[in-house]
């Protein structure tokens, strides 16, 4: 059967309209930072968020005021987190995983890419999206907190500051 009947038809386009509209208002309100690339936390919001409001629209049994209190609150946990995170560096610790390196000088880092679960080809991948063609002249590749590449090309200036927080 296609539809049971035309009222929940109905429902389903006015809940979801309206659901749809306030997570759109919420996310606007919480900032950027809510839908930035994602780390464990920002994951956990986003999917939950999506769930909550696939409820809300196919569920007769979660009313719209439920899921948009639902989404004030998982959104206003991750304003908190993030918040939180930014204010002191023993908290970020405590829940952000630190940049891991997994070449560096052109050498492989073994043990990081077998921790990571990173594989070479992986690291050639990334070292050619970043339009090097020779390992030789990569001076490190970094896996980023939020499971991004970074590719960094040998340069002339010998500074790493940009490394500051791998080491």
């Amino acid at each position: 059967m296609f539809y049971d009947d035309i009222q929940g038809l109905l429902r389903v386009l006015t809940i979801g309209v309206l659901g749809y509209i306030a997570l759109v208002f919420w996310l606007r309100i919480s900032g950027k930072r809510t839908l930035s690339k994602w780390n464990v936390f920002d994951f956990i919001v986003t999917i939950a968020l999506g769930s909550i409001l696939a409820s809300v629209i196919i569920s007769k049994s979660v009313p719209l005021a439920e899921g948009i209190l639902a989404f004030v609150v998982l959104i206003g946990l991750q304003y908190i987190i993030t918040w939180l995170s930014v204010r002191s560096s023993k908290f970020a610790a405590l829940i952000k995983a630190e940049p891991t390196f997994l070449m560096s000088d052109g050498e492989y880092c073994a043990a990081a890419l077998k921790s990571q679960r990173v594989t070479k080809s992986e690291i050639r991948a990334a070292i050619r999206g970043a339009g090097i063609l020779a390992i030789e002249d990569v001076a490190a590749v970094v896996l980023e907190t939020d499971g991004s590449f970074s590719v960094i090309a040998h340069n002339n200036s010998g500074s790493k500051t940009a490394l500051k927080d791998v080491f």
